[in-house]
């Protein structure tokens, strides 16, 4: 696996890949690599015969208050995951090489609705910054696929707007969440967690699961059911910050004659914030 720095050598490696008669395959991240990420290598590698990935931790995408300073830079271990994982070539910049006009002046990508709502409402800017980066990214590989996992639910519904959006020509795959297994999402914050918060944190993918289970028995007030589980997460120490009941296609509000539902929650143990989600098929045979 090759790691280059500049979009320079990022091309010129593309392109000669694509030269040979290669698909290519894309996997962007802000690296603290966890077995999640290294799926995604995977489930592309599965797919394309290039894999290339990238790490950059970026600004666009933290809020004043958020903890882009903090966020763990772990680039060797994370080299060694993504060659284990099937990576081709490794796109590391530096923010001056993404946003070499600094970022006050830069073209922003902006996606309506479903970007609205979510960690939309509790992140003002988030997603206009994830939005923006991605275009970037997929701009500069052009890969045929790219794969992001399911775990950041409202991320991937915005990301495939972009791509239909502006008519780019990649394929966005959804990769399923990777959980520990107490059944906690896995997330490079969940390294801020104490030990004890650590037990705790489950509980929150088991509010999503009894929800679950009830609207398959047909219960359909999801206001009740809403409430409940958030009266739950206060009970075991969280401080909730979303949990709705979403259609899973468009991300607008749940009716009680929709089939295809998404249960999304994000809720804070401690100082950490936790998202996490639940997709279900009411017509699928259980």
């Amino acid at each position: 696996m090759n790691t280059v720095k500049t979009v320079r050598d990022l091309r010129a490696a593309v392109a000669q890949a694509r030269a040979e008669g290669k698909q290519i395959g894309f996997v962007p991240t802000m690296g603290n690599l966890h077995a999640g990420h290294a799926a995604l290598v995977t489930k592309a590698a599965q797919r394309a015969d290039f894999v290339v990935a990238s790490i950059f931790v970026n600004p666009l995408q933290f809020g004043p208050s958020e903890d882009l300073d903090k966020y763990p830079r772990t680039l060797a271990d994370d080299q060694e995951k993504l060659l284990g994982a099937g990576c081709h070539l490794l796109f590391a910049p530096s923010v001056e090489e993404m946003y070499p006009d600094g970022m006050g002046d830069q073209t922003r990508v902006s996606v309506p609705r479903v970007s609205e709502g979510l960690c939309g409402a509790s992140r003002p800017g988030h997603f206009e910054g994830v939005a923006t980066v991605v275009t970037k990214l997929l701009n500069m590989v052009q890969p045929d696929l790219a794969v992001f996992g399911q775990k950041d639910f409202q991320q991937l519904a915005v990301i495939r707007a972009l791509v239909r959006d502006l008519n780019m020509p990649v394929q966005i795959i959804g990769a399923p969440t990777v959980r520990a297994e107490d059944g906690l999402a896995l997330s490079s914050r969940n390294g801020y967690l104490t030990p004890e918060q650590r037990v705790v944190a489950p509980n929150l993918y088991r509010g999503l699961q009894q929800i679950a289970a009830a609207l398959r028995e047909g219960d359909r007030d999801f206001a009740k059911l809403v409430a409940a589980a958030q009266q739950q997460q206060l009970a075991v120490g969280f401080r909730p910050d979303y949990l709705e009941i979403r259609e899973a296609n468009s991300l607008r509000a749940a009716t009680a004659e929709d089939r295809q539902l998404v249960i999304l929650v994000a809720a804070f143990i401690g100082n950490t914030r936790l998202i996490d989600n639940l997709a279900l098929d009411l017509d699928a045979t259980p």
